[in-house]
């Protein structure tokens, strides 16, 4: 692979990893998740950088940027736009929402209710949205970055698994180590520090990379891999739903892209199984288990079915 490509995805990690301090795997992460051109939602308790993380991620990268902070009153057309009557033309003109945008932070994703969280479906899957009959193509590259506090928070709405199953990767960002707290301490005495973030890449490389990242080479064996760990989340006795055909694309899809982030045209395994969690922990739910509960325990299960299943030599 190019030198100045492994300089460009470093220097994008760097410069995100200025303000989430203490966090590369995150960072990781949300890199991965661009390259891959998918979506990333992060799940932790409240005021541990899940936002800061998001808006990091967008002003590394010069393109448009909208935020939304989703609430209970918010509507499906406060996401995707509406038709207005306009006078001197005579007719209804499309006035966009704030979804046409190259990256998108929906914060707070499950405090709006679910008809709310359904206007995000069209979008991240067939990267359009489709209002009074007419569809409108968004922007390209397109990227969702949501946050949610976890579902037993007062307010908060379970998102459906139709919606889980659009998102690439769902991670924690988890409380910083005590000298990086101290230095987040300091560093934000005088305002954030993510305001004066410069931006390191544009999109039409952010696009080429993209391309780059589907030339990486998965071999057969490791397809076949991959496919023994998702047909066992199937057959699973834990577990009362198993990883969908979406779920195993976009999985494969991560692995180019961690592949490509580590500076390799190709996929090992430990790919696969660094992302299975991250990957497959919300396409999947535990029989018997309330709706969107027992993270630790899908977690856990995950871990095992990965650690049993033989890995190609």
């Amino acid at each position: 692979m190019a030198s100045e490509t492994v300089s460009a995805v470093r220097t994008l990690e760097r410069n995100i990893s200025q303000v989430v301090l203490g966090k590369p795997q995150v960072v990781r992460y949300c890199v991965v998740a661009l390259l891959s051109g998918e979506h990333i939602l992060l799940e932790d308790v409240p005021g541990v950088g899940k936002t800061l993380a998001g808006k990091a991620m967008s002003r590394s990268v010069d393109g448009s940027f909208a935020r939304i902070q989703f609430t209970p009153d918010l509507l499906p057309s406060d996401i995707t736009g509406n038709s207005i009557f306009d006078n001197r033309e005579n007719r209804f003109v499309f006035h966009e929402g704030p979804i046409f945008h190259n990256i998108v932070l929906a914060d707070e994703i499950n405090r709006a209710p679910p008809r709310t969280q359904a206007a995000l479906l069209e979008a991240m899957s067939d990267r359009q949205v489709s209002v009074d009959g007419e569809t409108h193509g968004l922007p390209q590259p397109f990227l969702v970055i949501a946050t949610q506090n976890p579902f037993e928070y007062e307010g908060t709405y379970v998102l459906p698994e139709s919606q889980l199953d659009r998102f690439l990767l769902r991670i924690s960002v988890g409380y910083p180590a005590r000298e990086h707290e101290r230095e987040i301490l300091v560093s934000h005495r005088m305002g954030e520090p993510v305001d004066h973030l410069r931006s390191v890449t544009d999109v039409e490389s952010i696009r080429r990379m993209q391309a780059e990242v589907r030339n990486v080479r998965v071999e057969t064996s490791l397809v076949d891999y991959l496919l023994s760990i998702v047909e066992r989340t199937r057959d699973s006795p834990d577990l009362s739903v198993g990883v969908s055909t979406r779920g195993a694309l976009l999985w494969y899809r991560a692995v180019q892209s961690y592949a490509y982030a580590e500076g390799r045209d190709y996929v090992v395994p430990d790919d696969i199984k660094r992302l299975a969690v991250p990957v497959l922990s919300h396409r999947v739910l535990v029989r018997g288990a309330v709706q969107g509960g027992q993270r630790e325990v899908v977690e856990a299960i995950v871990d095992r079915i990965v650690a049993e299943t033989p890995t190609p030599v």
